[in-house]
């Protein structure tokens, strides 16, 4: 499973009427040698800005490939993806890179953190590309470290830190550059259930909208009844001992 959220709304006069996503019936094919495999099949999907979505699909549903369009990892083979009105899908490899920076945070379920580096310094990496001071990168590294508890394992090298550690300050670092949105690839898969829960269809209720992938297409897209109330959700959250 993937999510999909808004960290920050924005307030900007009329902002709130436009889709944050806005994708119009987007394919995509890839050449497998004289194989053409047709991963999505005429997507269409508008999210809102401050939604919180989840998307559900088996291997092979087309799922990470349209997370990876999303992302602007990938390009659509035909139709429109447009990230706050801008058709990303016909920029350059350089403008692409721009838009990810500043534009979108990722969590990846590998963590991809640096061995090398500490907390502090993993999180702090995607502030060093942006157009901001290195002392106003260092306390939004500092802000987000706090945010997910780990306000005291900020000098810890990854190899210090537990799975579930290391997939918040991955967490963090997908926030410091306060993006639009931020896309998550089986965020709380390394978080145990003392945290976060771990199954999927447990996950997908803490969202607004749950969007089902099969073969390609869009099989359900429609509201999660029910949602926690925010007590519980908060007493859910990380804590230090994870």
């Amino acid at each position: 499973m993937a999510t999909i959220s808004q960290p920050e709304i924005t307030t900007r006069a009329g902002a709130a009427r436009s889709p944050i996503i806005q994708v119009d019936d987007v394919h995509k094919y890839y050449e497998l040698g004289e194989t053409r495999v047709h991963a999505l099949r005429g997507i269409a999907v508008q999210i809102e800005r401050g939604e919180f979505v989840a998307i559900m699909g088996a291997s092979g549903s087309g799922k990470s490939t349209f997370m990876n369009i999303l992302g602007c990892l990938d390009k659509p083979s035909s139709g429109r993806y447009l990230l706050e009105g801008i058709e990303v899908s016909r920029l350059s490899k350089k403008e692409l890179a721009a838009i990810r920076n500043r534009k979108i945070g990722f969590v990846f379920q590998g963590f991809n953190l640096l061995s090398r580096t500490t907390a502090l310094e993993n999180v702090e990496l995607p502030t060093l590309y942006a157009q901001i001071t290195k002392e106003e990168g260092q306390k939004r590294s500092r802000e987000a470290l706090n945010l997910v508890g780990l306000g005291d394992r900020m000098e810890h090298f990854p190899s210090q830190l537990s799975g579930g550690q290391q997939q918040r300050v991955a967490i963090a670092r997908a926030l410091v550059n306060r993006p639009s949105i931020l896309l998550a690839d089986e965020p709380t898969g390394n978080l145990d259930s003392r945290t976060l829960v771990t199954h999927e269809p447990d996950i997908a209720q803490y969202a607004k909208r749950s969007i089902q992938f099969r073969d390609g297409r869009i099989r359900r897209d429609e509201p999660i009844e029910n949602r926690p109330v925010a007590a519980e959700v908060i007493k859910n959250l990380p804590t230090l001992e994870d």
